[in-house]
Parts: structure tokens; C-alpha cells; sequence
């Protein structure tokens, strides 16, 4: 089924972008149609790898239909591909405690047993946690470590990771989510959750391909 494009600005609605894993599509990707190129290309964290971004926000209604998908996606990918999650928080002080908490999740060691429930409770359950005590209080409802959440969603570590988070925000030029970002470079686009993940895959490979060594001419001469 295709979705409407919708976005989400800083003040509203965001692009409902999301998608399943499939085998990338035989035809040539277009610029500006399957994918735009970032004007400044940006470093990446993983030397060896090719890194794929999502920037995400637990605030946001289509992250959270776009996250058992790409749960599903990210079980598939290949060795030579990693995936970074960012979460911004586009100066919404309510979406800023949501970046705090994915990163004290971070800390606590308990993100791969909430990540999804939050999205969940937010979104399906209706649960208003949008502030530090709230959260606190899930965690540890949830079976998570609340004092471990607690003290790192206070620390300077976190406060560091947020305020990198809002800078990449900034300089990978993110004005709707879910956005996916192939090696600093390329960000997918796509008008239905299975184009934009066909997208990122196509760009996976275009990547590898560029960073495979030149082939040498069937007729060179041996080197000595």
C-alpha cells in the first residue's frame, strides 16, 4: 500500500518514510528521485564499515510504524554495513527528554529491551512520557534499571551525546524523520516504506562499489 507524504516540521507533522527489507530494484537509482547527496559530505564512525543513519525520534507516529520494520532490515544486512541511530529532538523540549532517554537507555544496557516497548507506549498506549520522572518511573516499571537510567540521563555524558545528536542534526541538513543516510553522503528518499529501504539498500551498494579498488586493465604489464 503507498502512503501520502507527510511531514513533520519543527512545529508539526513529519515524512512518513519507512520500509522493508527487499531486494534492490534492477533499474539505475536517479538522483533526486531515489536519492540526493548531501552538499558537505560528513565523517563517519565506522572505519571499514559502510554506516548507515537513521535519524529518529521516539516522539514521532511514523519512527515508531517505521521501527519493526527496520528491526526486520537491520537482521539482514550485511557484514560490511553498520547502523547509527540519532535522535533529534528539533528544539522540542519534550522530543530534546526523548534524546536523553535513548541514550540513558544507552548507558543503562537497557535499550535493546525498551526500545521498541517505548515506542510502543507512547504511541499505543497513550503514555505521557515526555519528562524525566515519567520516564524514570516506566523504566523501572518495564523491568529496567531506573536508578541506572536515572543517573545517566543527568550526566554530562548524555548532555555530550544530545548535543552532538543536534549538531549531526544540523549538518546532515535533517528537516523530517525518519531519514536514512548511506556513508555521510547519500540520503535515501522514497514515497513508501519498501521505496525507501530499497533506496538505502541500492546505496549500500553503490558505496561498496566505490570503495572497491580500480580493476586493472586486462593488458597491463605485470609489476615487477
Amino acid at each position: 500500500m503507498r502512503i501520502r507524504r507527510r511531514v513533520m516540521t519543527l512545529a508539526g507533522c513529519l515524512l512518513a518514510l519507512a520500509a522493508v527489507s527487499g531486494v534492490p530494484a534492477a533499474r539505475a537509482q536517479t538522483e533526486a528521485t531515489d536519492y540526493k547527496v548531501l552538499p558537505v559530505p560528513q565523517p563517519t564512525e565506522s572505519p571499514g564499515k559502510i554506516e548507515v543513519i537513521e535519524f529518529f525520534s521516539y516522539g514521532c507516529p511514523h519512527c515508531a510504524e517505521f521501527f519493526p520494520l527496520l528491526s526486520s532490515w537491520l537482521g539482514s544486512l550485511p557484514k560490511d554495513v553498520v547502523l547509527r541511530r540519532v535522535p533529534v529532538g528539533f528544539n522540542r523540549p519534550a522530543w530534546v527528554n526523548l534524546q536523553r532517554a535513548y541514550f540513558a537507555l544507552q548507558a543503562s544496557g537497557d535499550l535493546a529491551k525498551l526500545d521498541g516497548a517505548l515506542f510502543h507506549a507512547i504511541h499505543q498506549e497513550q503514555l505521557p512520557l515526555f519528562e524525566e520522572q515519567a520516564l524514570e518511573e516506566w523504566v523501572g516499571k518495564s523491568g529496567g534499571h531506573a536508578d541506572k537510567f536515572a543517573s545517566a540521563y543527568a550526566s554530562f555524558g548524555v548532555n555530550s551525546l544530545t548535543v552532538q545528536a543536534d549538531k549531526m542534526t544540523e549538518d546532515y541538513q535533517v528537516t523530517s524523520i525518519p531519514t536514512m543516510v548511506v556513508n555521510g553522503k547519500y540520503v535515501a528518499q522514497g514515497n513508501t516504506f519498501s521505496e525507501l529501504i530499497a533506496s538505502t539498500d541500492k546505496l549500500i551498494a553503490k558505496a561498496r562499489a566505490e570503495r572497491a579498488p580500480a580493476a586493472a586493465p586486462k593488458n597491463a604489464a605485470p609489476r615487477k
